[in-house]
């Protein structure tokens, strides 16, 4: 075989090593920073770092981390946005969302610190009921095409008790864990404290702090 047809051999592999790259990398992408107030990490599985910016990919597995003054929303393709506040530290477990597949939608997803504001896009209004779920240490959040605030209190919340805090903003949520479960709908507060407690109702506590930044539109007339 000649030098130029090895050259062209190389040349072939080389280009069809980066298509595949290209195409790995673009199937990946379930999300997009579409605002920022502040430093926002992405974090690998493996325990690479990146630095996050308006724009930047969101894919499946990644941890994002916001930094203590730091607010970021993230929208995904099904059209569901996550407002991180600061401190958080959010995971993006499962995703897969495929317009012409509602029967394979997927959005897991999990709290592990801090608090945010989830409202579901596509993926919890067709195919599976369950297909949706937020994970916390304490329960487990399944939704029927809604909005709530979730924090989680690990002796940081003054005045408030440990466990996790819910608001309703619209629809409806599930709350499970051990002990069982309690649906939860528009306009009600919610408390669990660990994994072996029932989920339960409770009254506004000034104290939960649900803020949210001002790039955020208000939904629903909540704070």
């Amino acid at each position: 075989m000649g030098r130029n047809s090895n050259l062209c051999l190389i040349a072939t592999s080389i280009l069809l090593l980066c298509a595949m790259a290209f195409s790995g990398t673009a199937s990946a992408s379930v999300g997009t920073v579409t605002n920022l107030s502040g430093p926002l990490f992405g974090k690998k599985p493996d325990g690479a770092s990146r630095t996050l910016s308006v724009n930047s990919a969101v894919e499946e597995n990644d941890t994002l981390i916001s930094e203590k003054r730091t607010y970021g929303r993230v929208k995904f393709t099904d059209g569901g946005e996550i407002t991180l506040r600061p401190g958080t530290t959010f995971v993006v477990e499962k995703y897969f969302f495929d317009k012409n597949k509602p029967a394979d939608d997927t959005a897991v997803f999990g709290l592990v610190k801090g608090s945010l504001r989830a409202v579901t896009g596509q993926v919890s209004k067709r195919g599976s009921p369950d297909a949706y779920k937020m994970k916390t240490f304490a329960a487990t959040i399944g939704v029927r095409g809604t909005a709530f605030d979730l924090k989680i209190c690990d002796d940081n919340c003054p005045g408030l008790a440990n466990g996790i805090y819910f608001l309703v903003i619209e629809g409806m949520i599930e709350v499970s864990n051990k002990a069982g479960s309690r649906t939860f709908s528009a306009g009600e507060y919610g408390y669990v404290k660990d994994f072996d407690t029932k989920p339960e109702q409770i009254p506004f506590l000034s104290g939960i702090g649900f803020d949210m930044p001002p790039f955020e539109n208000d939904i629903c007339g909540v704070r």
